[in-house]
């Protein structure tokens, strides 16, 4: 029997609300199977143009069009509208001409690209309704703040000579405008949607497909088959489960709403209060992002605006996002023994191996991801695309297979199982990608106005003069536009609209302060404070949703979570000096422009020595927060741990500034003497105390 209930294999509830967004469609049955067939439609579409390369700009058109559909149908102009079953004319209305508006760029693609520049004035129409259009399907599926973002500068790309001198700039007729911002590739046809047409919906679809053949349910019984019966077991497998979710999620919300149902209840139960168990899963599924191969939307956009390959990303993210995890994870622990938490009874719990082989199915195409990626070194569309059709084969014969491994008669429903699964992971995987391709979209507004208007180095000169060249002020400022932004955009558009703007100016204040720094640390780091803006407060999305099924305060959630994740807000600080987290390395300290003068550390020994250091600071650094080792810390304890972070975490900045015999490792075996007396102090404390009672 599984640790949680077996799963019905019909039209669920579940099914339609996966569907539905805010409508109740099936009370109309032939537009909800009209709409999930076009969602269908469009998975499908996804997979053709993965297998037979087509155009990227015609891909970019249909993949918006089909996006901006599927927004108006789901999604309607207010709230109170969820309750009704009808889809307004207006709303069709603007599905239609703003599915249209967007595949103009397909249907007249050749006469376009005859009349570059030249536009026609049924061009310039055309493109700024679908502009509108698109400001407010944004708006109904992603909230106000992007769609003000993106109209902000496009009111400074119109009126630039009427700006204070210091931003002013010569403006862009509407013409010229709507030429550049949708007739090209330079703005809403950009990058970000065009990564979004092509990786980001194959491995959407890929998590998608994963979780609706059980592997979501999967990872869970595991999770607390191998770690339920220890100290604070349920908050342990709640963080290892929703880390193997996101494996395969890159969504911090879908992580909470995923696991969280179950691990929440199940935290509260063993003695844990509301707030800290939400806050646990908040930052448990906010790490989910990091983690590779699937590290949400963003970082596939980080690898194109690199011209990086994506699996260059998922080795120079491994470290910190596994040191994070191995952070939380003790951080639980602690928290675990301050509280005199205990696991669950061994009854209570699945059985391990019974457990591990009932779903190692589920492991295959993973395993399969990642061998095409890192070892075959194939494209991510290509590794992506055999990866789908692996777990599709997986799918429509894991129950067949299982019936006739217990030996238990087949019936004809058995067969049609997978399929029917099948059909609602390809829906699913749709209706989750509405949100990325309207926020890929909307976000290349604001990339064009920075191509269009060279805003970047007028923000340079900005944020130069704000911070006094100081490259630390300038990280700072970052961070905080980072976490701001995030209150209101999704992830993949605040990196977007943040890296656009600060990336560049981060690169040349490190180059002018004399620091070597890969162009791949600004934008990790960037990606960074947008991820952590989900469980930042007032506003942090992901705190709202574990607190809605916990029950408890989103702010004080928020809070709490945060405090969880100030390891994660440390991480990139430290990352962006020391590279070697990032597993590179300089070879030409003279000139850190060169793209030849990165290497990447390849040693395993060095790669372990690399992953232990980030680990011991982390560890003293969540020590210190929370007051806690082997029991509780006193001042002198605390003062004792707190200069094992630096010396752990930067060691050659620190081996350098204490003049320390042997640089690095001089510095790294001065920060174990600390660590290890601090030890032995909590061990005779502890002693002591047994002794006492």
């Amino acid at each position: 029997m599984s640790f949680i209930s077996q799963k019905a294999y019909h039209v669920t509830s579940d099914h339609i609300e996966e569907l539905e967004g805010q409508r109740r469609l099936h009370e109309r049955p032939l537009l909800f199977w009209g709409i999930a067939l076009l969602a269908l439609g469009w998975s499908i579409f996804q997979l053709y143009v993965a297998f037979f390369p087509t155009n990227s700009t015609m891909t970019r058109s249909i993949h918006l069009g089909l996006a901006l559909m599927l927004a108006f149908l789901l999604y309607p102009i207010h709230f109170h509208d969820s309750h009704k079953s009808k889809i307004p004319f207006y709303d069709v209305i603007l599905a239609v001409a703003g599915s249209l508006g967007a595949l103009y760029i397909f249907l007249d693609f050749y006469g376009l690209s005859q009349r570059p520049g030249a536009y026609l004035e049924r061009d310039i129409i055309i493109a700024l309704l679908t502009m509108v259009i698109l400001l407010e399907a944004s708006r109904r599926v992603l909230g106000l703040a992007l769609g003000i973002v993106a109209s902000c500068f496009l009111i400074y790309d119109f009126f630039g000579p009427y700006m204070p001198d210091l931003i002013a700039h010569k403006g862009a007729s509407i013409e010229k405008l709507a030429g550049h911002m949708f007739l090209t590739t330079e703005g809403i046809f950009g990058v970000p949607l065009g990564v979004s047409a092509s990786f980001i919906y194959l491995f959407v679809l890929f998590g998608s497909l994963l979780e609706k053949a059980g592997a979501g349910e999967y990872f869970i019984n595991l999770s607390y088959a191998l770690l339920g019966r220890y100290r604070g077991g349920p908050a342990k497998a709640s963080v290892v489960a929703s880390g193997l979710t996101g494996v395969v999620s890159g969504s911090s919300v879908a992580n909470v709403v995923t696991t969280g149902t179950f691990t929440i209840p199940l935290m509260k139960n063993s003695g844990m209060t509301g707030e800290k168990a939400a806050a646990i899963e908040v930052a448990a599924s906010v790490n989910g992002q990091l983690m590779p191969p699937i590290m949400g939307a963003a970082a596939f956009i980080i690898a194109e605006f690199l011209g990086m390959n994506y699996t260059h990303i998922m080795f120079a993210a491994a470290i910190p996002a596994f040191a994070t995890y191995f952070g939380l994870f003790y951080i639980i622990h602690l928290e675990s023994c301050k509280l005199g938490l205990k696991g669950l009874s061994k009854e209570e719990l699945p059985p391990k191996l019974a457990t591990f082989l009932s779903g190692v199915h589920y492991l295959v195409p993973i395993f399969f991801l990642l061998y095409t990626l890192l070892v075959l070194n194939e494209s991510v569309m290509s590794a992506a695309f055999n990866a789908i059709m692996l777990l599709l084969l997986i799918m429509a014969t894991q129950r067949p297979i299982q019936k006739l491994m217990r030996q238990e008669p087949l019936e004809r429903r058995d067969f049609l199982i997978g399929f029917e699964e099948i059909f609602w992971g390809m829906v699913t995987g749709a209706k989750n990608m509405i949100p990325i391709a309207l926020a890929t979209a909307t976000a290349g507004i604001i990339v064009g106005s920075v191509t269009l208007t060279g805003i970047g180095q007028v923000l340079a000169e900005i944020v130069e003069t704000l911070s006094g060249g100081n490259i630390f002020i300038v990280l700072a400022l970052t961070a905080l536009m980072s976490l701001i932004l995030g209150m209101g955009l999704p992830t993949t558009a605040n990196y977007i609209v943040v890296a656009s703007l600060t990336a560049p100016v981060i690169l040349m204040l490190a180059h002018d302060n004399g620091f070597l720094i890969p162009a791949i640390a600004a934008h990790l780091f960037v990606f960074y404070f947008g991820i952590l803006a989900d469980d930042t407060p007032p506003v942090g999305i992901a705190a709202y949703a574990a607190a809605g099924i916990a029950k408890s305060d989103p702010v004080r959630t928020g809070v709490q979570g945060f405090l969880y994740d100030m390891r994660v807000a440390i991480l990139p600080f430290i990352f962006f000096f020391n590279t070697d987290l990032l597993l590179i390395e300089s070879v030409n300290p003279a000139n850190p422009s060169d793209p030849n003068g990165w290497v990447w550390i390849t040693n395993p020994f060095e790669i372990g020595l690399i992953f232990t250091m980030a680990c011991a600071g982390l560890f003293a650094f969540a020590s210190v927060v929370q007051g806690y080792f082997l029991t509780r810390l006193n001042l002198l304890e605390r003062a004792l741990l707190l200069p094992v972070i630096p010396l752990t975490l930067l060691p050659e900045q620190m081996g350098e500034f204490l003049t320390l015999p042997f640089g690095e490792g001089g510095s790294f075996a001065l920060g174990t003497i600390f660590y290890f007396g601090v030890y032995l102090s909590q061990k005779y404390k502890l002693k002591h105390q047994v002794a006492g009672v």
